[in-house]
């Protein structure tokens, strides 16, 4: 180890993270050349590949690394947060076909595209543009690329790093779910904490907000697969020797790290492309349920989850450029960063903490106290049980009847997927939250619960 590594957990959470691979994979991140202060994770951690899930690691800009298992296999997989003027009395009447519509217009599942499928110069274009590229086109306002993480597009990707089948698998699936844990969720804000950081958001008790969960579908997977095999055959020349090669790394100013930098920036400026055309799909059936003249959804944020970011952060009493890795973490940038939109100078930046299906999700804030994590929070409840092992203890069946029990209203495809993502394989999301807010990582702004949840396959 060439650092410490530091876990923010409770003694009751730290039991599950001592049951997989996740405390080991952190120790692993700690031998990485170039790595800065410590490895840390995020109270959601567990295990993943190479680094564990709600893993941060920061890299020193000429001596550092970077590693797709770093960033993960859905690059810039994250949240969007839209707001509406209606309350639940307002919304209920509608609800159910509102749902109904919304899974209509949004397809989602394993491999599920659109019908609306673009040639390979638009997938470029969107490659290098990210969401500004679709806000051009229509699929938008101004204003979502303003309450965007990076204003929706990295500068650094170049479509000509991304394979050909990476961008074969993503032409249809810019505006689509995905499966596994993403979602969508109409819900409700039933508890405010701060109110008047709340209030500067926009937000207020009882008002319906929707919230999408999604990242850059296949052809960000097929990135990282691309760049895992090249970083695993280029380690030795580089003099690397890991102790897992799923932390396959290159050194940053490599070409194989350039590389990958400017491809995983592509992988993120989809996704964020593909939350976009998400929210445009939402808006239109909001029209159609609600009629055409309601007020349009407006973006609170979007932000990445799993991304490399190059951040400038103080160490040892100096301003340095590093390279961020998050990976199943959040940044969470406080009041005064210029890393955030003016209007959310005020109150540092927005955080968005999804539960697991049919528990609550947080909207919080950025604080300086979260300088000791390089401004970054947790990402969810995080898992402590298999996929697999769900499925072998809860039906999907009994899944969506416990939901329906509560009146969340429940579209999915499959009945396995509901399986896979039922609330007990997961953490306790308010445990989880409030480890980082009195830790001082970020605070509490309020408490969203499930309305309506719209899942992959």
């Amino acid at each position: 180890m060439r650092v410490p590594a530091r876990i923010y957990t409770s003694e009751e959470m730290l039991e599950d993270i001592l049951k997989d691979k996740s405390l080991g994979q952190l120790i692993n991140v700690a031998a990485l050349p170039g790595v800065i202060n410590y490895s840390l994770a995020m109270p959601d951690a567990h295990e993943g590949y190479g680094f564990p899930i709600g893993g941060v690691a920061s890299m020193d800009m000429h001596s550092g690394v970077i590693s797709p298992g770093g960033v993960g296999y859905d690059i810039n997989c994250g949240m969007k947060l839209m707001k509406s003027d209606f309350s639940e009395k307002d919304i209920r009447p509608y609800l159910e076909k509102l749902a109904a519509e919304i899974q209509k217009e949004i397809p989602s599942g394993l491999g599920r595209g659109r019908q609306m499928k673009f040639d390979i110069s638009s997938i470029n274009k969107i490659l290098e543009g990210g969401s500004q590229r679709l806000v051009e086109q229509g699929y938008g306002e101004k204003e979502d690329l303003e309450n965007c993480e990076s204003q929706g597009c990295l500068s650094r990707a170049d479509a000509d790093t991304v394979s050909d089948r990476a961008k074969n698998r993503g032409r249809d699936q810019v505006g689509t779910l995905g499966s596994g844990n993403h979602f969508l969720e109409i819900q409700r804000v039933d508890e405010i904490f701060d109110a008047k950081i709340a209030d500067s958001f926009g937000l207020s008790k009882d008002q319906i907000v929707v919230m999408i969960h999604t990242g850059s579908r296949g052809l960000g997977h097929q990135i990282a697969t691309d760049y895992i095999g090249i970083m695993m055959r280029a380690m030795g020349k580089y003099g690397i020797n890991l102790p897992d090669r799923e932390l396959a790394a290159c050194p940053i100013n490599s070409p194989e790290g350039q590389k990958y930098f400017a491809a995983m920036s592509c992988g993120a400026n989809y996704a964020w492309a593909n939350r976009q055309m998400i929210a445009h799909f939402i808006r239109k059936a909001w029209r159609k349920i609600l009629g055409e003249n309601v007020s349009s959804l407006a973006v609170l944020y979007d932000v990445a989850h799993n991304i490399a970011k190059i951040e400038k952060h103080n160490v040892n009493g100096k301003e340095t450029e590093v390279v961020l890795h998050r990976k199943g973490a959040t940044r969470a940038f406080p009041p005064g960063s210029s890393e955030i939109p003016e209007k959310y100078q005020r109150t540092g930046q927005p955080v968005l903490i999804p539960g697991s299906m049919g528990t609550a999700s947080y909207i919080l804030a950025g604080t300086e106290g979260g300088k000791e994590s390089w401004y970054s929070t947790c990402h969810g409840a995080g898992r402590i049980m298999s996929r697999h092992e769900a499925m072998r203890r809860v039906s999907g069946e009994e899944t969506v009847k416990s939901l329906e029990s509560k009146g969340i209203i429940v579209k999915c495809w499959s009945l396995r997927g509901i399986a896979e993502e039922a609330p007990l394989a997961y953490k306790d999301v308010d445990k989880v939250v409030e480890v980082v807010h009195n830790a001082g990582l970020s605070k509490k702004v309020a408490k969203l619960v499930p309305l309506a949840v719209i899942k992959g396959e």
